[in-house]
């Protein structure tokens, strides 16, 4: 563990790599909690495909990657929320339309891109050590500028989390504060895409919140403990994956998911011992 510690600081790729995977392992659970009791936890992995969609775009018109990816996810999310809203179409079939939609456009942009050699594998299931420093930076202003949203508006999301009608009656600007809220969730999916991948983000959002949910304590309880099983299950899966060459995704998450089991089982403990 010692010599872990030491490479971390030694090499500039494995800093990088740490700094943006306790970023996302903050700010996923912080977003993932109002998904969650929202009953919209899968609006995170149609957002982390539809960014592949942003990605396929960006090779196919020579543009940087994570721009494509964050352009795509912000004007889905917007659409997924303007179709929800509107009551025409129920929420799991919007998602799962926009889901299917834009995973098999991403496809057939990359084969007409004609470039045989594109590695969507670290799309896929993320690459911790191939982060850049504009990637950990911009990651660092997403953070801080998620904080200052939820500091300034904790109280509507929380009215809107509970009840729609309820956050209306109380003078919550449900439209605006919505709208930014879904923003925010596509620009977290889109930044995290190199950290765990496309498949793996929505469990990185949902996992730590239902560990934490276990417990059975308040709102703001569960989302600092959620933030704390995130962060212990991305240092268990950092630190297992550079040990034994594991790809750091797949390992984070199974981190998490041993978490969950933990929790499950300690919280089950606490209810009978009450």
């Amino acid at each position: 563990m010692y010599m872990l510690i030491q490479d971390l600081f030694q090499y500039d790729f494995l800093a990088r790599a740490f700094s943006a995977g306790l970023v996302i392992s903050v700010l996923a659970p912080a977003v993932g909690m109002f998904l969650v009791v929202r009953r919209l936890s899968f609006l995170a992995d149609t957002l982390a495909h539809v960014s592949l969609l942003g990605v396929a775009g960006s090779i196919f018109f020579g543009i940087s990657p994570a721009v494509g990816a964050v352009a795509v996810s912000l004007l889905a999310a917007l659409g997924v929320d303007r179709l929800r809203l509107s009551g025409r179409v129920m929420t799991e079939a919007v998602l799962v339309l926009f889901l299917s939609v834009s995973l098999a456009a991403a496809v057939v942009i990359v084969s007409l891109s004609g470039v045989s050699n594109v590695n969507l594998m670290s799309y896929l299931f993320g690459s911790l050590a191939t982060v850049s420093e504009a990637e950990l930076l911009f990651l660092a202003g997403l953070a801080i500028a998620a904080l200052l949203f939820f500091f300034r508006f904790y109280r509507p999301l929380f009215l809107l989390s509970l009840d729609e009608d309820l956050a209306k009656v109380s003078g919550v600007r449900v439209g605006l504060v919505n709208t930014a809220f879904v923003g925010l969730t596509a620009l977290t999916a889109a930044a995290s895409l190199q950290i765990v991948g496309v498949l793996l983000l929505g469990a990185l959002m949902v996992i730590p919140v239902l560990s934490a949910l276990q417990f059975g304590r308040g709102f703001r309880t569960t989302i600092l403990l959620s933030i704390g099983f995130s962060i212990t299950a991305f240092l268990i899966g950092f630190f297992l994956s550079y040990a034994f060459d594991l790809p750091s995704g797949g390992t984070i998450v199974l981190s998490a998911g041993a978490l969950f089991v933990a929790a499950l089982a300690i919280g089950k403990l606490f209810r009978i011992l009450r």
